[in-house]
C-alpha cells in the first residue's frame, strides 16, 4: 500500500521541465445539459444543454496535463487546415505552449464531440479519418524535431492510431532523441510496436498489450510482457491494468503498483494523465517506481471526475496528505507537499518550545485557532508523548517539525 508521506520526497523533487510532445491532436467538444423526458420522436433522452465546452483532445490531454503539473511544453503535430486546428491554436496560445503545427491540406482535425448530463455521458460522436503522415510533412516534422532536441528533457510520444506517428516517423525520430541523447516514453498504439523499438519507457493498457502481442487474452500477461519487450527493446514496460493498478516489467523482473480511487466516475483522459506524470517525473530523474506510484495516485484523481481531468500539484499534493489523513506529523522533507496542499488557503501556525507541557492553558489557546487549519511547529526535535497527545487532538491539523519556510 502506498503511503503519502513515502511519496512526498519523490515529489518534492519534482522541477520544471520542458517536454517535447508529439502525437495525434484532436478537439474534445463537450455538450452539457441536464435530461428532464424522453423524446416523443423515439426512445432517446432530450437534453436540455447548459453549456459548451471545447479542449484539446489525444496528445493535447497530454499537453495540458503537462502544464497543470509545471512543466514547459512544446507540441508537434498534424492539423488540418480548419475550424478545429484554429480553436486548437488559440488554446495552446493561452496555455503558453509552443505549437509546431504540420499543416495537411487534405486533412480534416478529428473531432470527438461527447454529449454529458447529470455527469452521465449520454453519446459521443467522432469526426476523424486515419491517414497517414506524407513524407513532405515526415520530412518538415523531422526537422522541427532536430532544431529543438538540444533545449528537451524528454520527448513523449502519445500515439492514438490516427496515422501521424507512422513506422517510419517513430523509428526516424526515436533515432535522432538518441543521437541528442533524450529520453523517449510512448503511450503506444495499434498491433506492430516494433515501430517503438528503442524507447526508455513503452505504456500501454492491457487490451493494447495482448493485441501487440499478437497472443489470446488467456495468456499470462506476464508472457505478454516478455514478449513485448522482445519486440520493443525497451528499458522498461509499463502495463496499466485499470482498476488492478499499474504492472512494471523490466530485464530484471516486475513489480505491481495498486491503484485506489474513492469512486470511478469516466476513465476518459486517465492515459493521458497518466503519460503526463511519468514523463514529468521521468524528466526530473525520479526513479520508475517512484514515477509510476505518483503516476497512480494521479489517476486516482482523474477516474474520479467526468471527462478529462487536468491534475496540478496541488491536486496531488492534497490526495497525498489525504492518503495519511490519520498521521498529522510532518517533517521538513513533507514541506513541499504540505505548502502546495494548503496553497491557496488561510491557515494558521503557533511555534511550541520542543519541552511544551500540553496544559489546559495551551488546549484552551489550541481551541482559539478552530476557524482555520492549525500547524502547531517545532523546530527542534519534541517530546513524541507531546506529539502524539497533540496528534489526537482534532484542533490541530497539523504537526510540522523543522523550519516552516516556504508556508
Amino acid at each position: 500500500m502506498v503511503m503519502g508521506k513515502e511519496l512526498m520526497g519523490p515529489f518534492a523533487r519534482l522541477t520544471s521541465k520542458r517536454i517535447l510532445v508529439l502525437g495525434d491532436l484532436m478537439l474534445d467538444a463537450y455538450t452539457y445539459g441536464k435530461v428532464k423526458r424522453i423524446s416523443p420522436e423515439a426512445p432517446v433522452p432530450i437534453v436540455n444543454m447548459t453549456h459548451d465546452e471545447e479542449l484539446p483532445g489525444g496528445a493535447g490531454n497530454v499537453v495540458l496535463n503537462l502544464r497543470s503539473l509545471g512543466c514547459e511544453v512544446e507540441l508537434c503535430a498534424r492539423v488540418g487546415n480548419d475550424a478545429a486546428n484554429d480553436t486548437l491554436r488559440k488554446c495552446f496560445e493561452e496555455e503558453n505552449v509552443l505549437f509546431h503545427p504540420l499543416v495537411d491540406a487534405n486533412y480534416r482535425t478529428p473531432v470527438k464531440h461527447r454529449i454529458i448530463a447529470d455527469n452521465q455521458q449520454l453519446i459521443r460522436i467522432d469526426r476523424e479519418e486515419i491517414v497517414p503522415l506524407s513524407e513532405e510533412l515526415e520530412k518538415s516534422a523531422l526537422k522541427i524535431i532536430e532544431s529543438r532536441l538540444p533545449d528537451i528533457d524528454v520527448v513523449a510520444l502519445s500515439d492514438y492510431g490516427k496515422g501521424f506517428l507512422t513506422s517510419s516517423f517513430c523509428k526516424s525520430l526515436i533515432k535522432l532523441a538518441k543521437k541528442f541523447n533524450k529520453p523517449v516514453i510512448a503511450d503506444p498504439k495499434g498491433i506492430d510496436f516494433s515501430k517503438y523499438e528503442g524507447v526508455d519507457l513503452l505504456k500501454p493498457n492491457r487490451k493494447e498489450a495482448y493485441e501487440a502481442a499478437h497472443l489470446s487474452h488467456s495468456t499470462p500477461v506476464d508472457e505478454v510482457a516478455n514478449r513485448l519487450l522482445e519486440i520493443t527493446k525497451a528499458k522498461g514496460l509499463i502495463i496499466t491494468l485499470s482498476e488492478e493498478g499499474i504492472a512494471l516489467y523490466q530485464p530484471q523482473g516486475k513489480k505491481l503498483f495498486p491503484v485506489k480511487a474513492k469512486e470511478v466516475k469516466d476513465v476518459t483522459g486517465a492515459g493521458d494523465t497518466v503519460l503526463a506524470m511519468l514523463v514529468h517525473a521521468y524528466a526530473s530523474n525520479l526513479s520508475i517506481d517512484d514515477a509510476i506510484k505518483l503516476a497512480n495516485v494521479a489517476a486516482s484523481i482523474a477516474i474520479e471526475v467526468v471527462g478529462c481531468a487536468r491534475i496540478t500539484l496541488q491536486d496531488l499534493a492534497r490526495r497525498l496528505l489525504e492518503i495519511d489523513v490519520h498521521n498529522k506529523v510532518f517533517e521538513e522533507s513533507h514541506l513541499f507537499a504540505l505548502s502546495h496542499a494548503l496553497k491557496g488557503e488561510s491557515y494558521d501556525i503557533i511555534e511550541l518550545h520542543p519541552n511544551t507541557a500540553l496544559s489546559p492553558e495551551l488546549y484552551q489557546e489550541l481551541q482559539k485557532y478552530q476557524l482555520k487549519p492549525l500547524i502547531v511547529n517545532f523546530k527542534s526535535s519534541p517530546n513524541p508523548l507531546l506529539v502524539d497527545l497533540l496528534a489526537s487532538l482534532r484542533e490541530v491539523n497539523y504537526i510540522l517539525i523543522g523550519e516552516p519556510q516556504g508556508l
